[in-house]
């Protein structure tokens, strides 16, 4: 049934969009995203710049759930899609960094420009269709009707070791692919906004002025439940006299921690935290590669990585990712007290993120291209 409304859907869209694009071009850019309901770090940077010459669009809204979402959240999205129809007909640059239904089904005016900058700095996990019909990923014959990632006509990559990635996950030629690093890598290197961003978490939390801070931030899974069981494991065996540890859980996460030394953040993007890290946990996160522009030491708590790999799969070497792998938490806090290899660390983050200066001002001049 969902098969039928979604073809329904497709055809009735195209045919509204068709009179749409009756409209003339302005010299306009929208930028599109399902990653939050607020503009991200990535379009706030590039918008100050862009809107000095042109009118910018800021589309965010997100879908929480896909095909699987609540009724309310589908209308909601549907009515936010007329807005983005409107401003695909109307403007000469998209911006994307994320997957958007719109962009995919519809039939395009010549004149506009689609480019997917895509939210994630470096490659980690499958997605897209290289984790079609697996638990985590999506389903073939709804990417198919959905058309899934296609009509891009530039794709953005941090690195050279990264198109590959993108290209398998896209399913686009990789010679669409341009080595552009997102905006968001300059603010890793702004003293002021690093001063700004310490003063903020500080004043919030002044505990974390006092001792060293671990970030940890989990990958969010639809089954929680072996996830909460080992969370709880790590928190016992962690050592609070020596350490702050701040858990950066998904929104949709519901794991409850037993201990409430556990600083459960929900005031700041885990973006910031990285600059009153000292040391960071992950699986599965990218976060890792903006942690490691930084030069933060990485552990790796992963305790389900055969699971996973079943569930979506991982891009890259695992035993490739620079730091400690534990699938034992107790091991875990052990490693926190030994030397860490800062020179492989340093070796891997060039390898998947080429340049780290000026990114915004070289993503606005490409993206001016064509906007003439």
């Amino acid at each position: 049934m969902i098969k039928i409304i979604l073809r329904i859907m497709n055809f009735i869209l195209n045919i509204i969009y068709f009179f749409l694009k009756l409209l003339p071009v302005q010299n306009k850019i929208v930028m599109i995203s399902r990653q939050s309901n607020k503009i991200g770090a990535d379009f706030k940077l590039l918008g100050e710049k862009l809107e000095k010459n042109h009118k910018v669009v800021y589309l965010c809204k997100t879908l929480d759930g896909g095909v699987k979402s609540t009724i309310k959240a589908r209308i909601s999205y549907g009515l936010n899609m007329f807005k983005q129809m409107y401003h695909l007909a109307t403007s000469k640059v998209c911006l994307l960094d994320s997957y958007c239904p719109t962009v995919s089904i519809l039939k395009h005016k010549k004149e506009l420009t689609i480019i997917q900058m895509w939210h994630s700095v470096g490659t980690l996990k499958r997605f897209g269709y290289t984790s079609l019909d697996k638990k985590e990923g999506s389903y073939s014959d709804i990417a198919k009707i959905m058309k899934m990632h296609r009509n891009y006509d530039v794709v953005y990559a941090s690195s050279s070791a990264y198109k590959e990635h993108l290209a398998e996950g896209f399913n686009c030629p990789i010679e669409k692919i341009k080595t552009m690093t997102l905006p968001r890598i300059d603010l890793l290197n702004d003293k002021k906004y690093e001063k700004k961003t310490r003063d903020k978490i500080f004043t919030k939390y002044p505990i974390l002025a006092k001792k060293k801070n671990i970030v940890y931030a989990p990958t969010f899974r639809k089954d929680e439940s072996k996830f909460n069981e080992h969370l709880n494991t790590l928190v016992e065996h962690f050592n609070f006299k020596k350490y702050n540890l701040i858990l950066k859980l998904h929104p949709l996460s519901k794991v409850k921690v037993k201990n409430d030394k556990v600083i459960i953040d929900k005031n700041f993007s885990t973006f910031d935290m990285l600059f009153i890290a000292d040391k960071l946990i992950s699986d599965y996160s990218c976060v890792i590669y903006e942690a490691g522009v930084r030069n933060i030491p990485l552990y790796f708590y992963n305790y389900d990585i055969d699971s996973y790999i079943d569930a979506r799969g991982i891009a890259i070497d695992y035993d490739e990712l620079p730091g400690y792998h534990e699938k034992d938490p107790q091991k875990l806090n052990e490693d926190f007290n030994k030397k860490y290899d800062s020179i492989y660390l340093k070796k891997f983050i060039k390898k998947y993120v080429e340049n780290t200066n000026k990114c915004t001002d070289k993503m606005v001049n490409d993206i001016e291209k064509y906007m003439k």
